[in-house]
């Protein structure tokens, strides 16, 4: 059965994301996000590809934090679980059929320096920052204990399916 289809608008601002084929591995984490959740429509997501002083200011601009960060999401809809560690509600499609889910954002220099840091490929990093992103768009966060357990086992699951390692497992 195939997986649900993502048009992915990718805009490149900064930093040398073609190293690491970003569109590819962010259509790739879409889609193992949306297939592990159930949601088989359609959808649509916007990532901005930038630097760390851009960020830094959307950070500034939407979160209050005048600082670089690796990435930020911003959901077309809130949607938000009815109690800590519950799974958000789907979304609902649009009229016709359509996942709206919001915009990304990830900043090259945060990013890369994580991977380093942590001595992960960037392309390994960025997915797993791609598939945290859209579990945000997707309602999912990790203010209480048990909404960050909850979302860092999907990560972990769906990274799994990726052939990727737990991140928040040591080696």
């Amino acid at each position: 059965m195939p997986g649900p289809e993502v048009a992915l608008d990718v805009l490149v601002e900064a930093g040398n994301w073609a190293e690491i084929k970003l569109e590819e591995i962010a259509v790739k984490a879409a889609e193992a996000t949306l297939a592990h959740l159930g949601i088989a429509g359609p959808a649509e997501i916007a990532l901005l590809a930038t630097s760390d002083a851009a960020i830094a200011g959307l950070n500034a601009e939407f979160r209050g934090k005048p600082a670089p960060t690796n990435v930020l999401s911003w959901p077309a809809k809130e949607l938000s679980p009815a109690q800590p560690g519950v799974a958000p509600p789907l979304p609902e499609p649009d009229a016709f059929g359509v996942y709206a889910l919001g915009d990304i954002a990830l900043g090259f220099e945060t990013c890369a320096r994580e991977a380093e840091l942590s001595g992960k490929p960037l392309a390994q990093h960025c997915v797993h920052l791609i598939v945290h992103a859209i579990l945000h768009l997707l309602g999912y966060d990790h203010m209480s204990d048990k909404d960050a357990r909850l979302m860092e086992g999907l990560e972990a699951e769906i990274l799994l399916k990726l052939g990727q390692p737990n991140p928040y497992q040591e080696p």
